[in-house]
């Protein structure tokens, strides 16, 4: 007869050299998940529902989701507006098919199919590999595919955890892909407050690079701008400040921009392409102005500034190595002390908290700009 080991509120069975299973109490884990079976508004659309999740087998690994942030994109693809689009399917339960939003999670292992690899373990966190998944609940099942595991958790908290593969990973790739930066070399950003802007300044930061951050007018600039110098900014000014080309080269002293960083568009953006230098790179992210900008023709021709677009979740898809090493690196700075979390708001997901309390950071996201990022933290059972 094989062993009976207890597991917290569940249990593990073990057939010995035969294959390896857990499951949780009787077999089963009680996910409530925010579904939508149409695109619109989210406060119209999402729903609260809950399900059972059979014991895993064969390749199948169950996870608890710890923490979910809540990004733009996920409320644009809950609005059908964003090109990638979930799956909508009958395997959740629900009446009508449905999809679970979120991309963006960090998860617990629970429980594991006899044909996982041995590796993979209960108590290990991982992140999603990619999006889709659906991170906006408190179970699941998934497969290794679509898990990056976190080998050392030690001095990384959960929110950083889970907030590590849009932000960070964007000023990241943005930074060090586009133009060959060196230490001393410049580079400007709007939206220099929003998440991949902080990540953009600290990151520079590391690397020796110099960064001009640019952000919207507002009563508080004072302390906004201070917040971002002592984040590693080297300078930090207005959107009107930035139309003054003077003032800008007085800054730099004449040195060229090598890279301009893009998340707002309209007026914005054609102002990022007229401070950049000889050949430098406009790199667009975002489009929260929801604006097309306009690039000088001069800027074009006598400067010949390049544009690019860049997109988190395509370069994912095609560098699964290469993200796994730079989420280590960044895994690297926070234990070190060197990268700083982004100011985020926590709500906190329990059996009990009703679709009002999950929906209002949502609703949040759309409506207003905090500079506070929303985050899910489930509560275990």
């Amino acid at each position: 007869m094989q062993p009976l080991i207890l597991r917290r509120a569940g249990f593990i069975t073990q057939a010995a050299k035969y294959s390896r299973y857990y499951s949780t109490r009787f077999g089963y884990s009680h996910s409530r998940s925010l579904v939508f079976s149409n695109f619109g508004q989210p406060e119209k659309v999402l729903k609260l529902h809950s399900y059972s999740i059979a014991p895993p087998y064969d390749d199948i690994i169950n996870v608890r989701f710890i923490a979910s942030p809540i990004n733009p994109a996920d409320i644009n693809q809950i609005e059908g507006v964003y090109p990638e689009k979930p799956e909508f399917t009958l395997g959740l339960g629900t009446g009508d098919k449905s999809a679970v939003p979120g991309n963006e999670g960090l998860v617990e292992i629970v429980s594991c199919g006899s044909k996982v690899n041995p590796s993979i373990r209960p108590g290990q966190w991982a992140i999603m590999s990619g999006p889709n998944f659906g991170t906006w609940r408190t179970y699941a099942q998934a497969k290794e595919s679509n898990l990056i595991m976190i080998p050392n958790k030690e001095g990384i908290s959960p929110v950083q955890a889970a907030t590590v593969s849009v932000n960070p990973s964007t000023a990241y790739r943005m930074l060090k892909d586009f133009v060959g930066l060196g230490a001393g070399d410049y580079f400007v950003q709007n939206a220099a407050n929003s998440g991949v802007g902080r990540s953009a300044i600290q990151i520079g930061r590391i690397w020796g690079l110099k960064s001009i951050n640019i952000v919207r007018d507002r009563p508080d600039i004072d302390k906004l701008k201070e917040e971002l110098r002592a984040l590693g900014g080297t300078e930090v000014i207005t959107e009107s400040e930035a139309k003054d080309r003077r003032y800008i080269a007085r800054i730099t002293g004449g040195q060229p921009v090598k890279l301009a960083l893009n998340c707002v568009g309209g007026e914005s953006a054609t102002n990022l392409a007229r401070i950049l230098g000889q050949s430098g790179h406009l790199v667009t992210y975002g489009a929260m102005a929801k604006s097309p900008f306009s690039v000088p023709a001069s800027a074009l021709i006598f400067k010949n500034i390049c544009c690019h677009g860049f997109w988190i979740s395509a370069w994912s898809k095609e560098n699964e190595a290469a993200k796994s090493q730079m989420i280590t690196q960044i895994f690297d700075w926070i234990r070190d002390g060197e990268f700083r979390d982004t100011p985020y708001e926590v709500t906190r997901w329990s059996e009990d908290t009703e679709l009002d309390t999950l929906i209002e950071p949502v609703k949040k996201g759309i409506s207003e700009y905090s500079g506070r990022k929303g985050i899910f933290v489930m509560e275990e059972d």
